[in-house]
């Protein structure tokens, strides 16, 4: 799996705990990337928010 693409994103996000849209309860897989890379953008900044 290359780093960035849907797959990579995807396997971070299900790391984390997500295996589904917070919002529309559907797989992640179902999405297109840009939605899965603003997931993960989103959990990223909630956890750096977080550690500080």
């Amino acid at each position: 799996m290359h780093i960035y693409s849907k797959g990579w994103y995807i396997a971070k996000l299900k790391e984390k705990g997500m295996r589904f849209h917070p919002e529309k309860k559907k797989k992640l897989e179902l999405y297109k990337i840009y939605v899965v890379r603003n997931l993960y953008n989103e959990l990223i900044e909630a956890d750096e928010k977080g550690k500080i």
